[in-house]
């Protein structure tokens, strides 16, 4: 009798961590965009200089941007795939930017020299830019063709479709 309450209580457990997991944003399932080639919401954030980066300004070139935290296990173990995405796509006109949502700038400029993050680092301090993208959990990539309009926007690298934007020469 113990022995069934004991499994009974574990799998409670570990539902209620799945589940909890699951709220916070670190298991989302990847689903598209649902509307597919909508204007990218403007915004001008600071970067960890304080200048201001605009998206507007970047029409003509497609931009990928990552929305991030320091503290996502998943935005860190994902650092090496937005590196190479970085240097294999920057060379051919895009611009990569990681966007920081809501962490003071001083933890995220540590967090970028430990890193060695080579990309447009941005601060969505109060979280508007986050909340204009539906930025429901971390990390979420969104990837914008050179007319502004929105292609993707998912959780995972292996669901960016980089080759419709750039097609093999």
């Amino acid at each position: 009798m113990m022995k069934k309450i004991n499994i009974a209580l574990f799998t409670l457990v570990i539902l209620a961590v799945l589940t909890a997991s699951y709220a916070s944003g670190q298991f989302i399932p990847n689903a598209p965009f649902k509307a597919a080639a909508v204007a990218a919401p403007d915004f001008s954030l600071k970067d960890l200089q304080g200048k201001f980066f605009q998206l507007s300004k970047q029409k003509g070139k497609p931009v990928l941007i990552f929305f991030g935290t320091t503290w996502c296990p998943a935005c860190r173990s994902e650092l090496p795939l937005y590196k190479g995405i970085y240097e294999a796509y920057t060379k051919r006109g895009m611009e990569v930017i990681y966007i920081n949502i809501m962490e003071p700038r001083g933890k995220v400029a540590k967090f970028v020299a430990a890193n060695a993050l080579p990309f447009k680092i941005l601060l969505d301090e109060d979280g508007d830019v986050a909340n204009n993208y539906a930025v429901v959990g971390v990390p979420t990539l969104v990837l914008i063709d050179k007319e502004g309009k929105i292609i993707k926007i998912t959780h995972s690298t292996a669901d960016l479709p980089l080759k419709k934007i750039f097609p093999a020469k």
